[in-house]
């Protein structure tokens, strides 16, 4: 019953940089120092999104999981997800616009915008999931299938957030950020490399 719940998180990517590893840019110390500001906070953010997606996923593959039991991993998960992208939203907003990028604060303030709106949505998700009837088998199902539904509409919410933060991320921009190690390492990992370059 969790399972279509699992298929709308499974290619639910993490908002990672599409990295595409080149080098040769102009240096560019000020747009160095944004890209670092902005890198060493990735990998952790990154762990926390990865294993909550992972934990919906493994939750919903579980056959022996209780209401009770998919109800924490879903709820915790859910939580996770509120605070990674909330934390994304944050740092980004905290390292300012990117130094010389054309339109770069109309660009971090969409990215803010849409990132702050992505981690609300999972923390509605939240909610609605712990609102969920564990004593009754079948109003659990029930409440669960309404769960998967609403997470299309997040999916779609999250798709809009990550157009946006490639959008800051473009030019000269996505060139610094390839060079900083911290967004190396997010480029590399699994959940990061397939749907990151979604369009």
């Amino acid at each position: 019953m969790n399972k279509k719940l699992a298929a709308a998180l499974s290619g639910g990517a993490v908002l990672v940089l599409a990295l595409t590893g080149c080098s040769g840019s102009e240096d560019n110390k000020e747009l160095d120092a944004w890209a670092k500001k902005v890198c060493d906070l990735v990998p952790a953010q990154n762990k926390k999104i990865t294993a909550a997606y992972d934990a919906i996923t493994k939750a919903a593959e579980d056959t022996e999981s209780t209401p009770a039991e998919l109800q924490k991993a879903d709820s915790q998960a859910f939580q996770d997800l509120s605070d990674g992208y909330k934390a994304r939203a944050t740092v980004i907003s905290n390292a300012g616009a990117p130094p010389g990028a054309e339109d770069g604060e109309k660009k971090l303030q969409t990215a803010v915008k849409q990132l702050t709106a992505l981690s609300a949505a999972y923390a509605d998700m939240k909610t609605q999931v712990d609102g969920l009837n564990t004593k009754d088998q079948a109003k659990f199902a029930t409440g669960l299938k309404d769960v998967s539904a609403e997470m299309q509409k997040v999916e779609t919410q999250r798709q809009t957030a990550l157009a946006a933060l490639k959008d800051l991320e473009s030019g000269d921009t996505k060139q610094a950020l390839s060079e900083q190690s911290g967004c190396k390492q997010a480029s590399t990992s699994p959940e990061a490399s397939a749907p990151a370059t979604d369009s």
